[in-house]
């Protein structure tokens, strides 16, 4: 079991920057693929960005040279710095943690809320 909890979301402005974050715990952080998901009002959810166990990452065009995500395996932690933000970036935020055993084991955050204004 991987226990995900987010923070860090809020009411922002366009234009500018903020962090969030989402501590792991519940097995060894190094062996678990990171991501960060999210769902826009009336959307499904999408895929922002992944970083796997080795710091391989990859990006959805959406966010692509605005969204940076990051990983500190001594800390349990990944982030997700946000910069130039868009009212279309207005979702539920979550975090994703993939372990691969035998079979794929995904767990999700509670996810917290990123509200742009104009």
């Amino acid at each position: 079991q991987v226990q995900l909890v987010e923070s860090g979301g809020g009411l922002l402005q366009a234009g500018g920057s903020w962090r969030l974050s989402c501590a792991a715990s519940g097995r060894p952080f190094n062996t678990i693929d990171m991501g960060w998901y999210r769902r826009a009002p009336g959307k499904e959810r999408e895929s922002v960005e992944l970083i796997t166990r080795g710091g391989s990452s990859n990006y959805a065009d959406s966010v692509k040279d605005r969204f940076i995500i990051s990983r500190d395996n001594a800390k349990n932690m990944v982030y997700l710095q946000m910069n130039s933000l868009k009212p279309e970036d207005t979702a539920v935020y979550y975090c994703n943690a993939r372990v691969v055993l035998d079979r794929i084991n995904t767990y999700w955050g509670q996810g917290t809320q990123v509200t742009v204004s104009s």
